[in-house]
This record gives structure tokens, C-alpha cells and sequence, in this order.
């Protein structure tokens, strides 16, 4: 036990570590539904950087690929603020009444963090070809 007061290192993963996640309370449905707004996001806008890469690797001097940028921020992060306001006044309990509606929305903003920069890429496709 002296040898672990000595070297901070393994202090810390005896107390803090390993205490905490001992001592850690469940997580509440909107911090869950916070971490899978999050996680979209970043699925999100991973797929959106991939997708436009591609279109400006396709023609270098349209300007679309951009738009897609400005419709992640015009569209998308303030859509999934509102998402998780929602979740926040839920009251957070652990009773599985809101286990529906919470599988239901997740499945919702996971088919919509996938299918958005598709969608926005197909849209700037077809109105490259037309004009």
C-alpha cells in the first residue's frame, strides 16, 4: 500500500479510476439520448467530409460540395439541439416508459446522420448536371 501512495500513477488508477466507475449512477435518458446526438454528429459529418471530398475531387471548381457545409450548420446541428432539448425535459427516471419512444428516436437520428450526406450529395449531383 506505501508502494501505491508513492507513485501517482497507480494512486490514480486505484482511486480514481476504479472508484468512480464503482461508484458511477446509471445514465439517465438524456444523457444516453446526448451521447447518441453526439456520436451522430460525428458519424455525421465523418460521412459528410468522405462524400464531399468526393464531389470536389469530381470538379474541382463547383461550389456545391459547399453547400453541404453550410446545410451541416444551417440544418443539421441546430435540428439535433432541438432533438436533445426534447430529451432533456423528459424526467429521468429508470422507468421504461420512454424505452419506446427512445428506441425509436435513436433508430430516427441514426438513419438520419447516415442518410443526410447521401441525400446532399445526390441533391448537389443532380443540380450540377442541370445547371
Amino acid at each position: 500500500m506505501a508502494e501505491t501512495a508513492n507513485n501517482p500513477s497507480e494512486s490514480f488508477h486505484n482511486t480514481a479510476h476504479y472508484g468512480a466507475a464503482a461508484t458511477a449512477k446509471p445514465l439517465t435518458w438524456s444523457q444516453k439520448m446526448s451521447n447518441h446526438i453526439a456520436y451522430a454528429l460525428l458519424t455525421y459529418t465523418g460521412l459528410q467530409i468522405f462524400v464531399g471530398m468526393s464531389a470536389i475531387k469530381g470538379d474541382s471548381r463547383s461550389i456545391l460540395p459547399y453547400f453541404a457545409l453550410v446545410a451541416l450548420v444551417a440544418i443539421v446541428i441546430p435540428a439535433c439541439r432541438n432533438f436533445e432539448r426534447r430529451w432533456e425535459h423528459m424526467a429521468d427516471n429508470d422507468d421504461m416508459t420512454y424505452a419506446r419512444l427512445f428506441r425509436r428516436d435513436t433508430i430516427l437520428l441514426w438513419c438520419a446522420a447516415i442518410a443526410f450526406p447521401f441525400i446532399v450529395a445526390g441533391t448537389a449531383k443532380i443540380l450540377h448536371a442541370i445547371f
